[in-house]
């Protein structure tokens, strides 16, 4: 099997989010998938297989399947175009539907994903003190989005894991403020899964987007995640779908032996 690894959302190695990405002839079984996906144990690995429609993709954790995901979508589209398909754009379907990734321009892919607004609920008890910051309002899409107050909190903040599997029992919380140098900052955490915080988190930018649009009053954004290695985003908000944009680089390409 093909295997190529990515970093995505970055223009060099190192940085971004890395993802895996494996161009299958046919679907492996997916207890095998879930199998390489920990053997690679990166935040997740991309499966891509050609059916009588197109190509078809599917995304996995080290611990679970995911339902979408931003960067091993962008990463996958990018080895696509660059060294299976050559091509301007690349189509997948999924469990979350239709996606896409356009070739843009200065080395840039641009995803095409479904928005995901979120809706205001009451702030979680012992959420405070789970992150260790002051929140002003938190809003639940598939993830939690958790407003603070700065992008030095969203930086600085230290989760206690264990209370935040107690707040959220499923997917993930979403720390996010406005940014000093950009639109809006946030960071990603899940605290099931092996990877407890996600470097670069495309899929919640489909959130994010509508959300920072909405309370900014602009419809081009641009937004950092403060991960220990960081990433760049550049989103826009198309109301039922959102555009998300970043560079990509390769890694590392080779074979699995199966």
């Amino acid at each position: 099997m093909k295997y190529y690894l990515a970093d995505a959302f970055t223009d060099s190695l190192f940085s971004g989010n890395p993802a895996g990405v494996c161009v299958c002839e046919q679907w492996p079984s997916d207890g095998m998938m879930q199998r390489i996906a920990g053997e690679n144990n990166l935040p997740e690995t991309a499966f891509l297989c050609r059916e009588e429609g197109g190509w078809r993709i599917r995304w996995f954790t080290p611990a679970f399947e995911m339902d979408l995901c931003g960067h091993a979508t962008l990463a996958a589209g990018f080895v696509l175009m660059n060294y299976v398909e050559p091509g301007d754009q690349a189509v997948f379907e999924s469990c979350s539907g239709q996606v896409r990734v356009l070739r843009a321009e200065n080395d840039r892919y641009v995803l095409d994903f479904p928005a995901r607004p979120p809706v205001e609920v009451p702030i979680p008890a012992g959420i405070e003190a789970c992150l260790g910051a002051k929140v002003l309002g938190c809003w639940q899409s598939r993830d939690m989005i958790v407003l603070l107050e700065s992008a030095a909190e969203v930086r600085r903040i230290s989760p206690d894991f264990e209370k935040m599997k107690e707040i959220i029992p499923q997917w993930g919380m979403v720390p996010t403020a406005p940014g000093e140098d950009c639109d809006f900052v946030s960071r990603y955490f899940d605290p099931r899964d092996a990877n407890i915080e996600d470097p670069v988190t495309g899929s919640a930018h489909c959130t994010l987007t509508p959300f920072w649009s909405g309370r900014l009053g602009k419809k081009t954004l641009c937004a950092r995640q403060l991960s220990p290695r960081g990433g760049t985003l550049l989103c826009v908000d198309e109301g039922r779908r959102v555009k998300i944009g970043g560079g990509a680089v390769l890694y590392l390409e080779g074979e699995l032996k199966l």
